[in-house]
């Protein structure tokens, strides 16, 4: 019965991959650190995504720029080379979703991942 629990948990997670290749073939994204700092600071991002794996750096960075220009910020529950493969790129630390409903699916994806961490422990 475990291995019919896994293929639930595997399908809500790829929905949060499915949703950000979605927002590349889009053009509802700006990932790599000078674009996605570009999208924060023009007002064009809804959402920023740092990995899981991101350097101090980078967190600090991107939690200080989006406090600053009131942005919602989250850490994507994958590492660089995840969120990379999912955007069909090479790996990226961060991305701004640049589209409103697209950030809005993609936060409720979160969430339900994180509910999901949660019951589990």
């Amino acid at each position: 019965m475990s291995n019919q629990s896994q293929p639930g948990k595997k399908a809500k997670n790829d929905r949060l991959l499915f949703l950000l290749g979605l927002c590349r073939k889009a053009s509802a994204v700006s990932s790599g650190e000078e674009l996605c700092e570009a999208a924060v600071k023009s007002g064009k991002a809804f959402l920023v995504l740092v990995s899981v794996d991101a350097s101090a750096n980078t967190n600090k960075k991107f939690h200080d720029k989006c406090a600053f220009y009131h942005v919602p910020i989250q850490t994507a529950p994958y590492g660089k080379e995840r969120l990379g493969k999912a955007m069909g790129t090479s790996p990226r630390s961060c991305m701004a979703i640049t589209n409103e409903g697209l950030a809005n699916l993609i936060n409720e994806a979160l969430k339900t991942c994180i509910e999901e961490v949660e019951n589990i422990g």
